[in-house]
């Protein structure tokens, strides 16, 4: 195989992740439209992830945030975005870099965006695959299911209201 000189997977990486920029900062300006939402996977050890102590602890390698009902003061930059969300009733800011995102799903559309993300751990990148990006459609429909189920079983959701949010899988509402 040749060689790729021009790194078309890193380019295409960067234009992945500019069309989560562009629908969070749509977001930001306008407000989630119609059913949309957003599950968005993170590295919480990544450069530039400013998170609590506590959030740190309690996931110390990744988290799933979820963009729906309860979220405040999102603000997006050409580098990353911040949000305001509550955890168990404790209010949080999270600064989350574009480059420390694994995933972004709107389950709404059945829409899934899926990054590699590189590591402060990695002792020698010439040595390390180049990263492919997977942009995951609606005919992708197991894949997207699997990582849906993955993500109830332990994502750092927002609690709605008082209370504490019930989760409610996916699969409750398809046809089979």
């Amino acid at each position: 195989m040749a060689d790729d000189h021009i790194r078309y997977d890193i380019l295409a990486q960067e234009a992945l992740r500019g069309v989560m920029r562009k629908v969070l900062a749509e977001v930001a300006r306008t407000g989630l439209p119609g059913n949309h939402h957003f599950f968005i996977t993170f590295l919480t050890g990544a450069p530039g992830v400013r998170i609590s102590s506590r959030l740190r602890e309690r996931y110390p390698d990744q988290m799933t945030i979820v963009i729906q009902f309860q979220y405040w003061d999102l603000k997006v930059t050409d580098a990353g975005f911040e949000v305001g969300l509550s955890f168990s009733d404790v209010p949080e800011k999270l600064e989350i870099p574009f480059s420390a995102v694994r995933g972004f799903y709107d389950p709404s559309v059945n829409f899934e965006l899926e990054f590699d993300v590189k590591t402060e751990n990695v002792e020698d990148e010439a040595a390390a695959p180049a990263p492919e990006p997977i942009a995951v459609v609606p005919e992708k429909k197991a894949e997207t299911k699997k990582k849906a189920a993955e993500a109830e079983k332990k994502p750092a959701v927002a609690e709605t209201g008082g209370k504490g949010a019930d989760v409610v899988s996916l699969d409750a509402f398809r046809k089979k």
